[in-house]
């Protein structure tokens, strides 16, 4: 099939879950597919300002389209029209002009998808809750396919969602928690599947000298991501100084561009943006993943870090996350801070236990999202999709 996969930004080195999952899903698809990313030429996913040059380029097997953002996003704006929706009553107009204001705006793009979508035998769009799927899915119609990435966010819940899972003609979901999320707002008749995300195995050799490299000692919990307030970062960093107030000693590690202030302090490691070699050689060699995040539809991260055989501290309030690690028996889960504190120190004291819950997060990965289970889920979806729109490839 001819392929289309729109995504609001896309680069080997843009840190966001949604964009990874996107570009790794895209590049297998593109084994078997003829696939094109449409994205906008923004990499700032705050600003949305142009960062990469317009037009047509590939990466490996895909070809790429970008096209320009001429409005950043205004915050003052932004926020305003964000009181009015999330208080409650707003007009359809103020929820459309809600996604506009998020972003990216990018009416280049929006020109595309209206005179080329049937150009595609199928559409995907990643992440409902940004412009370009909001408005786009309407002009791929028949053949426009939704990986909403839901969260557990106020904005599931307006009418505007409801609208636009409406027009989509088939879902790719990533856990059985955001299928629950969605509920009766995706169309019953739908075809839909839930995949996850696929990961190859790791080297059966770790390489330690990336870690020594980065002046790391040898235990340390990490955090792997965009360091954000929206990724419960903020909290994490109240958590883990009480955790040092009451003797803890093992640094944690923060891996990943910041959006905010990082405490200073001596047991606090911000190394920011690592290239892929030194990420993976971060997860190899961590005692334990904390993953504070509030809101996910799928932590690849969690799942990379299963991979490596690295048990997980994860915020138990986020149900994707409790869910993930219940299903694997791969780590801990906590709602409050001494729950964290003590079950950190009780990953990071008790080797054995921690050995085993990594062990079966490893075995978990092993059965659930190898390439080849991820991709059997998938491609019967799409083909499904086609059919149901009478799209013969």
């Amino acid at each position: 099939m001819k392929l289309a996969c729109v995504i609001h930004r896309f680069g080997a080195d843009i840190a966001g879950g949604s964009e990874a999952h996107c570009r790794v899903i895209a590049e297998h698809l593109a084994a078997r597919h003829d696939v094109t990313i449409v994205t906008t030429c923004a990499k700032d996913h705050v600003s949305w300002a142009d960062h990469y040059p317009p037009g047509e380029s590939t990466a490996g097997p895909l070809k790429i389209r970008r096209f320009r953002v001429p409005r950043p996003r205004d915050l003052w704006r932004f926020k305003d029209i964000s009181d009015r929706v999330f208080a409650g009553g707003a007009t359809a107009e103020e929820q459309d002009q809600w996604f506009r204001e998020n972003g990216p705006d990018s009416p280049e793009l929006l020109a595309f998808l209206s005179e080329h979508a049937a150009d595609f035998d199928l559409v995907l769009f990643w992440s409902y809750r940004y412009a370009d799927a909001y408005f786009g899915v309407p002009l791929a119609g028949r053949r426009a396919v939704l990986v909403p990435t839901a969260e557990a966010d106020p904005l599931i819940h307006i009418s505007a969602t409801g609208r636009l899972f409406a027009k989509a003609s088939g879902f790719v979901f990533l856990t059985p928690e955001e299928v629950e999320l969605l509920g009766t707002r995706v169309p019953a008749d739908a075809p839909s599947c839930v995949i996850g995300c696929g990961l190859e195995a790791p080297p059966h050799v770790p390489d330690r000298s990336r870690v020594d490299a980065l002046g790391l000692p040898g235990d340390y919990a990490l955090y792997l991501g965009r360091v954000d307030p929206n990724k419960g970062c903020d909290t994490l960093f109240r958590f883990f100084r009480l955790y040092v107030d009451q003797g803890g000693r093992v640094p944690l590690v923060l891996a990943g561009p910041a959006n905010m202030p990082i405490p200073e302090h001596p047991l606090i490691r911000p190394l920011g943006f690592v290239e892929e070699a030194a990420r993976e050689a971060l997860l190899q060699h961590a005692r334990v993943l904390l993953m504070p995040s509030p809101y996910e539809s799928l932590s690849m991260v969690l799942l990379e870090a299963w991979n490596h055989g690295v048990p997980a501290l994860v915020n138990g309030r986020c149900d994707v996350l409790r869910g993930q690690t219940l299903r694997a028996d791969g780590g801990l889960y906590y709602r409050n801070a001494a729950e964290f504190v003590e079950a950190l120190r009780f990953l990071l004291d008790d080797e054995a236990s921690a050995r085993t819950l990594g062990a079966q997060g490893r075995a978990y990965v092993d059965r659930e999202y190898r390439w080849p289970t991820v991709m059997a889920r998938l491609e019967p979806c799409l083909e499904a999709v086609a059919a149901r729109a009478g799209i013969t490839p």
